[in-house]
Parts: structure tokens; sequence; C-alpha cells
């Protein structure tokens, strides 16, 4: 599963040799632009800092446990669909069982009433209907859109639009033009506008919150598009779960004759005449190669690895002006995981978000919509809790700033803030779950501050740039226009959700234009196919795990540094 330094050391192409390509992070982008590079016939390398694959697509073990920390649903779960071609690919899915619910999420208000948003048309409308029968007009509108969307082909983009052929454009245009309308109509109707017609106020409040929690400025598209997903089964949770997607695509690259350094961090990007050469690692070793992709943290990569030598009119207002403008990045989010001894309460659904209101939503420590999901990961996939035990995931939208001010300047404060946490936890679940306190083992709480330290992101943002948003055009124009390079900069691409918008599906496609223009430049092939598969899925694939530093009392509530 690859090694814990940089490898033998890379000089430059012997004559003849095959073009070589490093590629700066193991995330999920990362390791796709390797297994397409391999596939296409180019020798790659990837260098990554921590000791797993996957970047935020990742896990780690407790007491037993295993706590899932970025898949909530995976787009491309269902056959015949260009997502699941790009994840059969890179081996992803490769003997494992997918996990599908038959709702969406269910939204409970601060007065016990209850929204379960059924992914099938039918019986969602039906429900709302019975919750609400004055709002008759806007529930019937809003399924009929929704089996539309379900009977639609999903689209997925696996060649990046300059790389199309005339034919190829047409095709495409000819592929969504019967439901432009519906696609035009839907976008450009906010999901929080829609929402404020509904008379019943628990329709009000629980429609915007459909995707977990409320995600300001979304339209209506994205809803109607990801629950059709799941009704037609191309949104489901893969066994393995995060790490499991990860590590799946890391023996995929591997297979491929792919080689990755772990605990290999690059200090900079090497150049020589305004070209890209290799890198200079940590330890001071450097690789040469004829190609570099950072497929890692944007401002990292302009900012650090190229010492601010090299940007573009788009990266400029990328990670200049629009870094710090609000509703840009997806919120920074706090996760706690809940390790508890035996099974959790029946008949309930898998994913729930609680409203909590202003006094009590104060009372969460930086909570930025006083609003709670619990996820019970148990039900997700075998081997997230030991035998006869159960795990949920509970998360919120949360600031970055005052969880990496505060652990910054005082330790100790942030362990207590974190422990706030913890003892909210406690309490809100034996408040709905009698009993369930006492059951409690552990309590794991994980910040924005330490998703920066063990990933890198800028400001804890697990997803990067948001979609409809002011840097949605701009990062689309920067893939579209550019071809994810740099103005004066040859032998060097970005790629990842930094460079192509957030989302492991995008993610990964993100990998895979890179070597598609990579393969245009140098005359070769772009050569994809599928992955044979390595029989059936089993939790040893994880590897061993490392522990993330913790605090506390290890028995009740240790908390990640």
């Amino acid at each position: 599963m690859g090694v814990r330094d940089g490898g033998p050391r890379w000089e430059a192409r012997p004559p003849g040799g095959r073009p070589r390509v490093i590629i700066i992070g193991a995330g999920m982008s990362g390791l796709a632009a390797g297994c397409y590079a391999q596939m296409s016939g180019l020798e790659s390398r990837i260098f990554e800092k921590h000791v797993l694959p996957g970047g935020c697509c990742t896990a780690w073990a407790r007491q037993g446990y295993l706590f899932d920390y970025c898949i909530d649903w995976l787009i491309g779960t269902a056959a015949g669909t260009g997502a699941n071609d790009v994840w059969r690919e890179l081996g992803a899915l490769d003997g494992k069982r997918i996990t599908h619910f038959d709702q969406f999420n269910r939204v409970v208000t601060e007065d016990g009433r209850s929204v379960t948003f059924y992914n099938d048309p039918d019986r969602l409308q039906k429900h709302l209907l019975e919750l609400s029968p004055g709002d008759e007009r806007l529930i019937r509108a809003f399924c009929r859109d929704l089996r539309r969307f379900a009977g639609l082909a999903p689209h997925w983009e696996l060649k990046p639009p300059p790389l199309k052929s005339l034919t190829e454009k047409a095709r495409t245009l000819l592929a969504i033009l019967p439901a432009f309308r519906l696609y035009w109509r839907t976008a450009a109707t906010p999901m929080r506008r829609f929402a404020d017609r509904f008379e019943d106020p628990l329709l009000r409040q629980a429609f915007p919150n459909m995707f977990l929690q409320e995600l300001t400025g979304f339209p209506l598209l994205p809803f109607l598009f990801t629950m059709s997903c799941a009704f037609n089964g191309n949104a489901g949770f893969p066994e393995g779960g995060s790490l499991g997607l990860a590590r799946s695509v890391e023996e995929r690259y591997t297979g491929l004759g792919g080689h990755i350094g772990y605990r290999a961090r690059v200090e900079r990007i090497l150049v020589e005449d305004g070209r890209a050469v290799g890198v200079r690692l940590r330890d001071g070793q450097e690789h040469f190669a004829d190609h570099v992709i950072a497929a890692c943290d944007g401002p990292t990569v302009l900012d650090r690895l190229l010492e601010g030598r090299w940007s573009s009119p788009r990266t400029e207002r990328l990670y200049t002006e629009l870094l710090d403008r609000p509703d840009n990045l997806y919120p920074a989010v706090v996760s706690a995981f809940v390790g508890i001894d035996g099974p959790l309460p029946a008949g309930e659904p898998h994913s729930t978000t609680y409203l909590l209101g202003p006094e009590r939503g104060a009372a969460l420590p930086g909570s930025l919509q006083h609003s709670l999901v619990v996820q019970r990961r148990s039900d997700y996939a075998d081997g997230f809790a030991p035998a006869g035990k159960s795990v949920l995931h509970c998360t919120y939208f949360t600031d970055h700033r005052s969880w990496q001010d505060l652990r910054k300047a005082d330790r100790r404060a942030y362990r207590e803030r974190k422990q706030e946490v913890v003892d909210f936890l406690r309490a809100f679940l034996a408040e709905r779950h009698p009993g369930l306190e006492e059951r409690i083992e552990l309590v794991d709480v994980a910040t924005p501050a330490t998703t920066e330290r063990y990933t890198g992101n800028t400001y804890g943002s697990i997803l990067a740039w948001k979609a409809f948003s002011e840097a949605d055009d701009v990062s689309t124009a920067l893939v579209d226009r550019d071809r994810m390079r740099l103005p004066g900069l040859s032998g060097f691409s970005m790629a990842g959700q930094w460079t192509g918008m957030g989302g492991l599906i995008r993610a990964a496609t993100s990998g895979r234009y890179a070597v598609q223009f990579l393969c245009d430049e140098l005359g070769r092939e772009f050569r994809a196919w599928p992955s044979e598969g390595a029989g059936p899925w089993h939790p040893g694939k994880l590897g061993r795990l490392p522990r993330l530093e913790q605090r506390g009392d290890a028995g009740k509530a240790a908390v990640a540094e």
C-alpha cells in the first residue's frame, strides 16, 4: 500500500523512457490522476504527507470502532451511468455491496414535529400531503419535478469540453436538450425562496435542511437531482465507507504499477526556465519529472509550493478575492462520533437533522445554524462498530477561525471547548433516548482545526468551493478555458476540489481531466478501462489505521487533537 518515504530518487527521464509525472497528494483526485496516468502509458509517482490515502475521504480507529469521516452518499453507485464508469475505472467499488435507503433524511423541529424525505416521489407526496394539505400545490409541483428528474438518464462529463469534438459537443447538447427547461427553471429557483412559500412552518423549516443542513444559496436543482439519484440507486453507500473507497483506488493504482510515497511531504515545486521539473521533499530529497500535477489544497499550492511566483487572473480571484468572501467555501464541520454498547433504538431512520432553536443551538459550541445531524453509521455498513455495539456520527456546520485561533492560543481552552461538545451530545442523546447515556463508551470529536491539521485543507473546508456560488463560474473557467494550468508555467497542472469544485466524483473526474489534458499535450492516446475486480471486499483491506492524538478520559470522552 505504498512506502513511508519518497522512495528511490527520480532523476531526469532516460532517453526513450516513458514520460514521468509527479502527483502531489493522495486524495481522491491525486489517486485518480495516478490511475489514469498509468493506464495511458505514463510513469507516475504520488507523494503524500500523511500515512493514509484519501485526504478528507478517510476514517480512523478507536477502541475497536471505525469512525467514517466523509461519505454521506456516493453519486455513481448505479451501473450504466457516467459517474459509475469513473468509479469502475478506478476500482473504487470492486467487490463491494452498496447500501441503499428508502429515505434521504428526516428533519425534526424543536417542538417534535418531523418530515421524512422519502426518495420515492409518490411516497413523499403522500407523506407531505398528510402533514400539510394546505400546501398541496407546492407539494405536487416539487414531487412532479422529482419524478421528471428520476426519469432522466444521469449525465456525467467524461471528457473536458476543450477536448471534445464538434460531434461530441452536439451529442452532449442533444442529451440535455429535452430537459433543458427543467434544468434552467430549477437552477434559477433558490431552495430558500421556494421553501418560504409553504404555509406550514414545518415544511418551511424542513425543506432547506433536506441535505442534512442548509446550504445557503443552493437552488432546487441539486436537491432534485440527488434525491432522484438515490431513488434510482445511484447515490448509495459503499461497503468499507470512505477509507475503503480510498484504499480500493490505491490498490488499483499500485496494481497498475504506480508508486505512492507516504510521509513524503512536498516543500517546493522545482521550476527551471518557466517549467516545473520536479519537487523537493521536506527531507531535502529532490525528484524530477516531465510534468507535475498538484492535487492538493489550492492556496497551499500557489503560496507555499510555488512561493507565490505564478498565478492567473482566475486563481487570483479564487484564492485571494473569493476565498474569504461569505458563502463561497463549504462551511467547516464539527464531527463527533459516539460509540455505544449495544444496539441503537429501533425504528429510527439512518439520518436525522434536529433543528435546535436559538437557546439550545447557542449551547452547541460554534454552531452556525442551530441544528445537529445524527447519522446511525452502524446502519450504513458492517465493520464500523465491534460486534454487539453501535456508532453514531453527529455533525454540524461551524466556523473554522474560532476553533483554529483557540487551538493556537490556548490548547487547554480548546480541549475544554471540545468537551462542551461531548457534554452537549451526551445530554441531547439521553433526552431523546432515556437509558442511552449509560451505554455511551466514548465520544470522539474532530473540529475544523483537526481537518486542517491532518489534510492541509484551508479553513478546514472538506469540500472546498461551493456549487452555485461566485466561485463556481471561476472554477469552471479554470478547467474549461485554462485547462487547469497557470500562464507562464509549463509542465504543471492542478487538480482536485480546489480546482474543479467539491464532491468525491468531481475530485476523481478532475484527476481524469488533468491526465486527458496532459495526453493531448504530449500527443499520446488517453486510455481507460474498468477494473477487473479483486474479489469481495473485507475490512482487512483498510490496513492498519493510525490513532489521532487524543486527550481526556479514554473511556468516556476521548477527543481527537
